[in-house]
């Protein structure tokens, strides 16, 4: 398989864009607006140029190439800590339980609060991968590398990590939640609502939105239905980050009220199993199917392979090696497949 997951650049503004004009809505973090994703894009070379080991707000953006033609066929991104530049809102499931002694009856009534709570964490986000490749793995190689990423560079990120999984969008690209909450308040449908906040950062939030509690039962049954559930075509993801160690634990996005989902960084799989170690062989035939990455920010590469450990070294093939461009001596980190 002839794809390798590298840095991005600037000349990877056309197909970031053209490939953010497929998603539909709802994706903050890959919104279809080239002064955006210059943004993003140029925030993204000072990270990986950075020096040093102290924790900033940073963004990483990665791309997927296929290396036989050179196009770039999905994207994702991780962002080193949240809610540094501009408050990182979520909204919180909470149970207020009271009791009338008269009617002898206990209610419990839940909730949803704005809050900060999730300031500081790493995330991973803004994958998306072109329709015409989701075959063949790519979707995972896109998804996997990220924490091989992170483990490559663990001083740089959070001890909690999460990830936004985007919520129900009904068949005229709005949300039942935001028109429950956010659109009475804000006037602005969620496409704007969504789009103002991937271009400008959501401060319009904390000017406008109620800081007092919603109660979940004052609620249409349609906004009630979608609160924590991801859009269908991320539940395969939600079930990739759940598989990894992140759970869900009642925060949820307050544009379209899809799940957040955390994990404590050290925790998650493809981090704590990530072997690193230097390479012994490029020849290896037949061996375990990995993901297999190397080079530092910048020079980051991670491609699918076969790996043999052989104590605190490993073995790859040819065609690993070729992609990643590296050979015997060079340092690499790995998970299986």
């Amino acid at each position: 398989m002839s794809f390798v997951m590298r840095a991005a650049r600037a000349n990877d503004l056309q197909p970031l864009y053209e490939m953010a004009k497929l998603t539909g809505g709802g994706f903050t973090n890959l919104p279809p607006d080239r002064n955006s994703l210059t943004g993003k894009l140029e925030r993204s070379d000072e990270a990986f140029a950075r020096e040093g080991d102290e924790i900033a707000a940073e963004t990483f953006v990665l791309v997927l190439e296929n290396t036989e033609t050179g196009a770039v066929r999905g994207t994702c991104q991780v962002f080193t800590a949240v809610g540094q530049e501009w408050p990182f809102y979520s909204y919180r499931i909470t149970t207020l339980t009271q009791h009338s002694q008269e009617l002898e009856r206990t209610v419990a009534a839940e909730m949803l609060s704005l809050t900060n709570d999730l300031g500081g964490c790493s995330e991973v986000g803004g994958l998306f991968l072109h329709p015409g490749e989701r075959a063949g793995g790519l979707g995972m190689l896109l998804a996997r590398s990220r924490y091989l990423f992170i483990a490559g560079h663990r001083e740089r990120f959070g001890d909690r990590i999460l990830a936004e999984l985007r919520g129900i969008i009904d068949e005229r690209g709005g949300s039942p939640f935001w028109d429950a909450i956010g659109g009475k308040f804000f006037r602005m449908s969620f496409q704007e609502a969504d789009e103002f906040n991937a271009i400008h950062g959501n401060q319009f939030i904390a000017d406008l939105m109620p800081k007092h509690p919603v109660y979940i039962a004052m609620l249409s049954e349609d906004a009630r239905s979608v609160i924590g559930l991801p859009h269908p075509s991320g539940r395969a993801a939600m079930r990739m980050l759940e598989n990894e160690g992140f759970s869900y634990q009642g925060y949820v996005d307050i544009f379209d009220g899809g799940p957040t989902m955390l994990a404590e960084t050290d925790k998650v799989g493809a981090i704590a199993n990530a072997h690193h170690g230097q390479v012994e062989s490029v020849t290896l035939e037949k061996g375990e199917k990995a993901l297999i990455a190397t080079g530092r920010f910048a020079d980051f590469r991670c491609c699918y392979g076969a790996r043999e450990l052989r104590g605190d070294s490993v073995a790859i093939d040819a065609q690993a090696a070729e992609l990643l461009r590296v050979g015997e001596g060079d340092d690499v980190w790995s998970i299986p497949r």
